[in-house]
C-alpha cells in the first residue's frame, strides 16, 4: 500500500496565506453588512486549528488500530486505481454528512463539534477553528473500512474533504453559478450552517457535495443576511473554554439529574434538550395534585 501526503499538513502555508489576503481584501473594500475579521477572534480559531492539528495525533494512534484491526478481518478489498478514487471520494463524503449531522443533533457529540460553531464571524480563520476531541468521528467511517477502503485511503479522503470546505468559510464569495450551487457545497450554503436563525439552524450538513442535503431533507438556501455563532453564545476567546465548555454544561446536567432517564437523555438527545415538564394533574379532594410534573421524571 502506497503512502499518502497529509494534504492538510501541507496546505497549511496556503492557508495562512489566503487568510491574510482576505484580510487585506476587507481593508480595502468591505460592504456594509459584512462582519469581516477580529483579532482576538481570529488568534483563537488559529489556536484551535493549531492545539486541533496535535491532538489529532493523540487520536490517531487508537482510530489507526481500530481500523487496521477491522480492515484485517474483511475479506474485501477496494483497489485505490484512478477509476475507483471518484467512489471513494463519493462514499466517504457520504458518511461525512451523516457524521456531521449527528454532530449537531446527539449532544455528546455535539461538545466536540460547538467548538466549529462558536465564532461570531465567518471568515477563512473560522475553517481553522476545529476541535480537539475529534475522536469522535471515526465510528461512522467504519462501513467503508468493512467495504475493503484501506485506512490510508480513508485518511486521505478525508483530507481531501476537509480541504475542500475551506474556501467555503467566507463572506467575499457571493452566490456560484446554478448548476455549481445544485449539486456542491458553497459558501452561501455553508454561510447558512454557521447561521444561528431559527430557520437556518442545523441545516446544509453537506461537505463537499449539498445533494445529500437536498436528498435527506436538510437543505436551506441563503435569503436573508445569517448571524453567525450559537444560539447561546460562550463570549469567550480562551481556547481551553472554546475546546471544553459544552463537555462543562454536560457534567453539570448530568450531576443536577435525578434519574438515569433524565441522564441518558443529556447524552443523546439534541443540544436543547430538557428533561419534559408533566402538566399538572387535576386536584384530588385533599387539595392534593394528582399526576402533577416533575421537571425529572424517573
Amino acid at each position: 500500500m502506497k503512502e499518502f501526503p497529509d494534504v492538510i499538513l501541507w496546505s497549511i502555508p496556503a492557508f495562512i496565506l489566503l487568510i491574510v489576503l482576505e484580510r487585506v481584501s476587507y481593508v480595502l473594500h468591505r460592504d456594509e453588512d459584512e462582519i469581516g475579521y477580529g483579532g482576538r477572534d481570529t488568534v483563537t480559531s488559529l489556536a484551535m486549528g493549531l492545539g486541533s492539528v496535535g491532538f489529532d495525533i493523540l487520536w490517531k494512534v487508537p482510530i489507526v488500530a481500530a481500523y487496521a484491526f477491522l480492515y484485517e478481518l474483511t475479506p474485501l478489498r477496494v483497489t485505490d486505481l484512478w477509476y475507483t478514487w471518484p467512489l471513494l471520494l463519493l462514499g466517504q463524503d457520504f458518511f461525512y454528512y451523516w457524521s456531521h449531522r449527528s454532530h449537531h443533533t446527539i449532544r455528546l457529540l455535539w461538545a466536540s463539534h460547538v467548538v466549529h460553531h462558536s465564532s461570531q464571524r465567518f471568515n477563512l480563520s473560522t475553517a481553522l477553528r476545529q476541535p480537539w476531541t475529534g475522536v469522535t468521528s471515526w465510528l461512522f467511517y467504519i462501513p467503508l473500512i468493512l467495504l475493503g477502503v484501506h485506512p490510508a485511503v480513508l485518511a486521505f479522503c478525508q483530507s481531501v474533504n476537509l480541504l475542500y470546505q475551506f474556501w467555503i468559510h467566507t463572506e467575499r464569495i457571493d452566490k456560484l453559478p446554478r448548476w455549481y450551487e445544485a449539486v456542491f457545497n458553497t459558501p452561501s450554503h455553508h454561510r447558512v450552517h454557521h447561521a444561528a436563525q431559527g430557520n437556518y439552524l442545523d441545516r446544509n450538513y453537506g461537505g463537499i457535495l449539498i445533494v445529500w442535503d437536498r436528498l435527506f431533507g436538510s437543505f436551506e438556501p441563503e435569503v436573508e443576511r445569517p448571524v453567525y455563532g450559537l444560539t447561546k453564545n460562550i463570549e469567550t476567546y480562551n481556547p481551553f473554554r472554546v475546546a471544553f465548555h459544552e463537555y462543562a454544561a454536560i457534567w453539570r446536567d448530568l450531576r443536577a439529574a435525578t434519574s438515569w432517564r433524565a441522564r441518558v437523555g443529556h447524552l443523546v438527545n439534541g443540544p436543547g434538550w430538557q428533561v419534559p415538564v408533566l402538566p399538572a394533574g387535576p386536584a384530588d379532594r385533599d387539595g392534593r395534585l394528582v399526576g402533577a410534573g416533575h421537571q425529572d421524571p424517573a
